[in-house]
Protein backbone atom coordinates (compact mmCIF):
# COMPACT_ATOMS: atom_id res chain seq x y z
CA UNK A 1 0.00 0.00 0.00
CA UNK A 2 1.14 3.52 -0.97
CA UNK A 3 1.43 6.43 1.41
CA UNK A 4 -1.69 9.36 1.01
CA UNK A 5 1.00 11.77 2.74
CA UNK A 6 4.51 11.93 3.67
CA UNK A 7 6.36 14.11 5.84
CA UNK A 8 9.99 14.15 5.18
CA UNK A 9 12.48 16.25 7.92
CA UNK A 10 9.93 18.74 8.44
CA UNK A 11 10.48 21.66 10.87
CA UNK A 12 8.81 24.60 11.58
CA UNK A 13 9.64 27.15 13.58
CA UNK A 14 7.44 30.96 15.13
CA UNK A 15 10.35 33.03 15.99
CA UNK A 16 12.54 31.14 18.72
CA UNK A 17 9.76 28.53 18.93
CA UNK A 18 10.21 25.00 17.12
CA UNK A 19 6.63 23.71 16.87
CA UNK A 20 7.38 20.98 14.56
CA UNK A 21 11.18 19.48 14.96
CA UNK A 22 12.46 17.04 12.29
CA UNK A 23 9.31 15.29 11.81
CA UNK A 24 9.40 11.78 9.87
CA UNK A 25 5.84 10.50 8.70
CA UNK A 26 4.41 8.17 6.25
CA UNK A 27 0.14 7.49 6.05
CA UNK A 28 -0.67 5.16 3.95
CA UNK A 29 -3.68 5.51 1.89
CA UNK A 30 -6.99 3.96 3.30
CA UNK A 31 -5.78 4.35 7.04
CA UNK A 32 -7.64 5.81 9.88
CA UNK A 33 -4.28 7.39 11.89
CA UNK A 34 -4.83 9.85 15.20
CA UNK A 35 -2.72 12.69 15.81
CA UNK A 36 -2.80 12.59 19.49
CA UNK A 37 -0.89 14.95 21.79
CA UNK A 38 -1.90 17.74 24.56
CA UNK A 39 -2.82 21.32 23.56
CA UNK A 40 0.36 22.66 21.83
CA UNK A 41 2.04 20.17 20.80
CA UNK A 42 1.92 20.97 16.93
CA UNK A 43 -0.68 18.93 15.62
CA UNK A 44 -2.62 21.81 14.33
CA UNK A 45 1.01 23.21 12.88
CA UNK A 46 1.63 20.28 11.34
CA UNK A 47 -2.19 19.97 9.57
CA UNK A 48 -1.64 23.01 8.27
CA UNK A 49 1.82 22.59 6.77
CA UNK A 50 -0.32 19.33 5.27
CA UNK A 51 -2.66 21.42 3.78
CA UNK A 52 0.31 24.17 2.60
CA UNK A 53 -1.68 26.56 4.78
CA UNK A 54 1.83 27.09 6.43
CA UNK A 55 5.05 26.39 4.78
CA UNK A 56 7.55 24.20 6.93
CA UNK A 57 10.91 25.87 7.78
CA UNK A 58 12.90 22.79 6.33
CA UNK A 59 11.66 19.60 5.04
CA UNK A 60 9.67 18.41 2.61
CA UNK A 61 5.99 16.92 1.84
CA UNK A 62 3.90 15.22 -0.39
CA UNK A 63 0.52 14.87 -0.46
CA UNK A 64 -1.45 12.51 -2.91
CA UNK A 65 1.48 12.03 -5.07
CA UNK A 66 2.01 15.33 -5.51
CA UNK A 67 4.30 17.87 -4.29
CA UNK A 68 1.97 20.09 -2.61
CA UNK A 69 -1.38 19.70 -1.22
CA UNK A 70 -2.75 22.59 -3.46
CA UNK A 71 -2.01 20.31 -6.09
CA UNK A 72 -4.32 17.82 -4.94
CA UNK A 73 -7.14 20.39 -3.74
CA UNK A 74 -10.55 18.68 -5.24
CA UNK A 75 -9.15 15.19 -3.56
CA UNK A 76 -8.83 16.77 -0.23
CA UNK A 77 -11.40 17.37 2.56
CA UNK A 78 -10.57 19.69 5.52
CA UNK A 79 -11.89 20.72 8.76
CA UNK A 80 -10.19 23.20 10.07
CA UNK A 81 -9.44 23.41 13.62
CA UNK A 82 -10.87 26.87 13.64
CA UNK A 83 -14.51 26.52 12.29
CA UNK A 84 -15.82 29.44 9.90
CA UNK A 85 -18.58 29.09 7.50
CA UNK A 86 -19.77 31.97 5.62
CA UNK A 87 -22.44 33.72 8.18
CA UNK A 88 -24.66 35.77 5.74
CA UNK A 89 -24.76 33.34 3.62
CA UNK A 90 -28.00 30.87 4.15
CA UNK A 91 -27.05 26.66 4.61
CA UNK A 92 -28.44 25.39 1.21
CA UNK A 93 -26.11 28.19 -0.55
CA UNK A 94 -23.09 27.72 1.53
CA UNK A 95 -22.84 23.73 0.65
CA UNK A 96 -23.55 24.36 -2.91
CA UNK A 97 -20.92 26.76 -2.78
CA UNK A 98 -18.19 24.72 -1.05
CA UNK A 99 -19.21 21.87 -3.26
CA UNK A 100 -18.70 24.03 -6.48
CA UNK A 101 -15.11 25.35 -5.23
CA UNK A 102 -14.31 21.38 -5.44
CA UNK A 103 -16.03 20.81 -8.97
CA UNK A 104 -19.27 19.34 -8.18
CA UNK A 105 -22.02 20.87 -9.57
CA UNK A 106 -24.89 19.66 -11.58
CA UNK A 107 -28.80 18.66 -10.88
CA UNK A 108 -27.97 16.30 -8.27
CA UNK A 109 -25.88 18.37 -6.03
CA UNK A 110 -28.93 20.13 -4.05
CA UNK A 111 -30.77 16.96 -3.05
CA UNK A 112 -27.07 15.38 -2.16
CA UNK A 113 -26.97 18.50 -0.18
CA UNK A 114 -30.64 17.80 1.37
CA UNK A 115 -29.38 13.90 2.06
CA UNK A 116 -26.73 14.95 4.34
CA UNK A 117 -28.49 17.64 6.42
CA UNK A 118 -31.21 15.06 7.13
CA UNK A 119 -28.07 12.11 7.93
CA UNK A 120 -26.81 14.62 10.70
CA UNK A 121 -30.45 15.92 11.87
CA UNK A 122 -30.56 19.35 10.71
CA UNK A 123 -33.54 18.69 8.45
CA UNK A 124 -35.00 22.01 7.71
CA UNK A 125 -32.16 24.51 8.40
CA UNK A 126 -31.20 24.51 4.80
CA UNK A 127 -32.73 28.12 4.53
CA UNK A 128 -31.16 30.03 8.03
CA UNK A 129 -28.18 31.82 7.61
CA UNK A 130 -25.27 30.41 9.08
CA UNK A 131 -25.07 32.79 11.72
CA UNK A 132 -28.61 31.67 12.85
CA UNK A 133 -27.18 28.17 13.67
CA UNK A 134 -25.67 27.01 17.30
CA UNK A 135 -21.82 26.37 16.81
CA UNK A 136 -22.62 22.31 17.08
CA UNK A 137 -25.03 22.97 14.32
CA UNK A 138 -22.36 25.14 12.01
CA UNK A 139 -19.56 22.22 13.21
CA UNK A 140 -21.90 20.00 11.49
CA UNK A 141 -22.40 22.01 8.58
CA UNK A 142 -18.64 22.19 7.83
CA UNK A 143 -18.46 18.62 7.96
CA UNK A 144 -20.71 18.11 5.14
CA UNK A 145 -18.79 20.71 3.28
CA UNK A 146 -16.13 18.55 4.00
CA UNK A 147 -17.36 15.38 2.51
CA UNK A 148 -19.72 16.48 -0.11
CA UNK A 149 -17.52 16.07 -2.73
CA UNK A 150 -16.49 12.45 -1.74
CA UNK A 151 -12.17 13.16 -1.41
CA UNK A 152 -9.50 10.66 -1.24
CA UNK A 153 -7.87 12.08 2.07
CA UNK A 154 -10.38 13.55 4.65
CA UNK A 155 -8.20 15.71 7.41
CA UNK A 156 -9.99 16.76 10.30
CA UNK A 157 -8.56 18.93 12.95
CA UNK A 158 -10.11 18.29 16.31
CA UNK A 159 -13.41 17.51 15.30
CA UNK A 160 -15.02 16.45 18.39
CA UNK A 161 -14.27 19.94 20.15
CA UNK A 162 -17.75 21.87 21.25
CA UNK A 163 -20.11 18.63 20.45
CA UNK A 164 -21.89 17.29 23.01
CA UNK A 165 -22.10 13.29 23.54
CA UNK A 166 -25.32 12.89 20.75
CA UNK A 167 -23.47 14.94 18.09
CA UNK A 168 -19.75 13.48 19.28
CA UNK A 169 -21.23 9.56 18.73
CA UNK A 170 -23.05 10.69 15.07
CA UNK A 171 -19.86 12.65 13.87
CA UNK A 172 -17.85 9.01 14.75
CA UNK A 173 -20.52 7.00 13.26
CA UNK A 174 -19.83 9.57 10.08
CA UNK A 175 -16.25 9.41 10.02
CA UNK A 176 -16.14 5.58 10.56
CA UNK A 177 -18.01 5.31 7.46
CA UNK A 178 -15.65 7.56 5.76
CA UNK A 179 -12.64 5.00 6.45
CA UNK A 180 -14.76 2.10 5.89
CA UNK A 181 -15.59 3.70 2.03
CA UNK A 182 -11.64 3.61 1.52
CA UNK A 183 -10.55 6.59 2.44
CA UNK A 184 -7.60 8.34 4.10
CA UNK A 185 -9.13 10.11 7.25
CA UNK A 186 -6.41 11.79 9.21
CA UNK A 187 -7.62 13.45 12.63
CA UNK A 188 -6.04 15.59 15.58
CA UNK A 189 -7.05 15.18 18.93
CA UNK A 190 -6.08 15.85 22.83
CA UNK A 191 -9.23 13.71 23.69
CA UNK A 192 -7.03 10.28 23.67
CA UNK A 193 -9.87 7.64 24.33
CA UNK A 194 -11.81 9.04 21.10
CA UNK A 195 -8.36 8.37 18.86
CA UNK A 196 -8.69 4.92 20.52
CA UNK A 197 -12.06 3.89 19.67
CA UNK A 198 -11.49 5.22 16.55
CA UNK A 199 -8.01 4.67 14.89
CA UNK A 200 -5.59 1.86 13.36
CA UNK A 201 -2.89 3.91 13.54
CA UNK A 202 -1.42 6.41 16.20
CA UNK A 203 0.69 9.13 16.05
CA UNK A 204 1.91 10.98 19.10
CA UNK A 205 3.38 14.24 19.33
CA UNK A 206 4.97 15.89 22.25
CA UNK A 207 6.87 19.52 22.35
CA UNK A 208 7.25 19.64 17.99
CA UNK A 209 8.32 15.93 17.65
CA UNK A 210 7.31 12.56 17.21
CA UNK A 211 7.37 10.33 20.13
CA UNK A 212 5.21 6.99 18.85
CA UNK A 213 3.65 5.80 15.50
CA UNK A 214 2.92 2.72 15.24
CA UNK A 215 -0.76 0.45 14.45
CA UNK A 216 -3.19 0.39 17.47
CA UNK A 217 -2.39 -3.08 17.32
CA UNK A 218 1.22 -2.86 17.72
CA UNK A 219 0.58 -0.46 20.43
CA UNK A 220 -1.49 -2.54 22.25
CA UNK A 221 0.79 -5.68 22.08
CA UNK A 222 3.66 -4.26 23.19
CA UNK A 223 2.08 -2.39 26.44
CA UNK A 224 0.83 -5.81 27.77
CA UNK A 225 -1.38 -5.51 30.27
CA UNK A 226 -0.48 -6.14 34.02
CA UNK A 227 -3.65 -5.35 35.88
CA UNK A 228 -7.09 -7.07 36.25
CA UNK A 229 -9.81 -4.86 37.49
CA UNK A 230 -12.64 -6.46 39.32
CA UNK A 231 -16.20 -4.92 40.56
CA UNK A 232 -17.02 -7.40 43.56
CA UNK A 233 -21.16 -8.33 44.15
CA UNK A 234 -21.02 -6.73 48.07
CA UNK A 235 -20.10 -3.19 46.79
CA UNK A 236 -18.83 -2.90 50.83
CA UNK A 237 -16.94 -5.56 50.75
CA UNK A 238 -13.09 -5.52 51.54
CA UNK A 239 -10.28 -6.64 48.84
CA UNK A 240 -7.89 -9.28 51.63
CA UNK A 241 -9.40 -12.15 49.67
CA UNK A 242 -8.23 -10.70 46.34
CA UNK A 243 -4.78 -9.32 47.92
CA UNK A 244 -4.16 -13.13 49.21
CA UNK A 245 -4.56 -14.33 46.03
CA UNK A 246 -1.37 -15.86 44.26
CA UNK A 247 0.25 -13.91 42.08
CA UNK A 248 -0.98 -10.73 43.09
CA UNK A 249 1.44 -8.04 43.96
CA UNK A 250 -0.70 -5.13 44.90
CA UNK A 251 -4.90 -4.17 44.91
CA UNK A 252 -6.39 -0.74 44.37
CA UNK A 253 -9.28 0.78 44.61
CA UNK A 254 -10.82 1.96 41.81
CA UNK A 255 -14.26 4.26 41.19
CA UNK A 256 -16.25 1.20 40.82
CA UNK A 257 -14.29 -1.61 42.32
CA UNK A 258 -10.35 -2.55 42.62
CA UNK A 259 -7.35 -3.38 40.26
CA UNK A 260 -4.99 -6.00 41.38
CA UNK A 261 -1.52 -5.74 39.77
CA UNK A 262 0.03 -8.92 38.38
CA UNK A 263 3.57 -10.07 39.85
CA UNK A 264 6.18 -10.13 37.18
CA UNK A 265 6.44 -14.01 35.38
CA UNK A 266 2.56 -14.78 36.49
CA UNK A 267 0.07 -15.88 34.05
CA UNK A 268 -2.47 -13.20 33.15
CA UNK A 269 -5.18 -15.75 33.01
CA UNK A 270 -3.79 -17.76 35.65
CA UNK A 271 -3.96 -14.76 37.95
CA UNK A 272 -7.08 -13.64 36.44
CA UNK A 273 -8.95 -17.26 36.96
CA UNK A 274 -7.58 -17.06 41.27
CA UNK A 275 -9.01 -13.60 41.45
CA UNK A 276 -12.73 -14.27 40.11
CA UNK A 277 -12.80 -17.23 42.13
CA UNK A 278 -11.75 -15.23 45.35
CA UNK A 279 -14.73 -13.64 46.16
CA UNK A 280 -18.26 -13.41 44.58
CA UNK A 281 -17.92 -11.00 41.59
CA UNK A 282 -19.90 -8.92 39.33
CA UNK A 283 -17.25 -8.34 37.03
CA UNK A 284 -14.01 -9.39 36.21
CA UNK A 285 -11.57 -8.32 33.26
CA UNK A 286 -7.94 -7.19 31.96
CA UNK A 287 -7.52 -4.06 32.37
CA UNK A 288 -5.19 -2.52 29.51
CA UNK A 289 -2.95 0.85 29.75
CA UNK A 290 -5.05 3.58 28.43
CA UNK A 291 -3.11 5.82 25.80
CA UNK A 292 -2.90 8.97 28.11
CA UNK A 293 -1.12 6.29 30.35
CA UNK A 294 1.41 5.29 27.50
CA UNK A 295 1.60 9.52 26.57
CA UNK A 296 2.80 9.93 30.24
CA UNK A 297 5.17 7.22 30.35
CA UNK A 298 6.64 8.03 27.35
CA UNK A 299 6.85 11.83 28.16
CA UNK A 300 8.84 10.68 31.76
CA UNK A 301 11.27 8.34 30.26
CA UNK A 302 11.84 11.32 27.81
CA UNK A 303 13.18 13.23 31.15
CA UNK A 304 9.95 16.02 30.01
CA UNK A 305 9.70 18.75 32.85
CA UNK A 306 5.63 19.15 31.74
CA UNK A 307 4.67 16.10 32.64
CA UNK A 308 1.88 17.38 35.10
CA UNK A 309 1.16 19.93 32.35
CA UNK A 310 0.37 17.54 30.17
CA UNK A 311 -1.61 15.36 32.42
CA UNK A 312 -3.67 17.96 33.19
CA UNK A 313 -4.31 19.26 29.52
CA UNK A 314 -5.49 16.13 28.63
CA UNK A 315 -7.68 15.62 31.85
CA UNK A 316 -9.14 18.80 30.96
CA UNK A 317 -10.01 17.67 27.50
CA UNK A 318 -11.97 14.17 28.46
CA UNK A 319 -8.88 11.79 28.95
CA UNK A 320 -9.06 8.77 30.59
CA UNK A 321 -9.86 4.97 29.86
CA UNK A 322 -9.90 4.57 26.44
CA UNK A 323 -11.50 1.99 23.89
CA UNK A 324 -14.37 -0.48 25.01
CA UNK A 325 -15.59 -0.48 28.56
CA UNK A 326 -12.60 -0.57 31.03
CA UNK A 327 -13.01 -1.18 34.91
CA UNK A 328 -14.43 2.18 36.00
CA UNK A 329 -17.50 1.13 33.25
CA UNK A 330 -16.41 4.11 30.47
CA UNK A 331 -17.79 4.00 27.13
CA UNK A 332 -15.60 4.37 24.31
Amino acid sequence: MDDAIRLMGVRKTFGSKAAVEGLDLAIERGSLTGFIGPNGAGKTTTIRMIMAILFPDSGRIEVLGRKSAVESKDRIGYLPEERGVYKKMKVLAFLEHMAALKGVRGAGLRQKVFDWLARVELEGVHAKKCEELSKGMQQKVQFIASVIHEPELLILDEPFSGLDPVNMRLLRDLVMEQHKAGRTVIFSTHVMHTAEALCDHIVMISRGRKVLDAPLAQIEREHEAREIAFVPLDAGAGFEAVEGVEGVASVRRTERGGAALIREGESIAEVMGRVAGSMAMSRVEILRPSLEDLFIDIVKRQGEENVEQVRASIREAGGGALAGVGAEGGEA
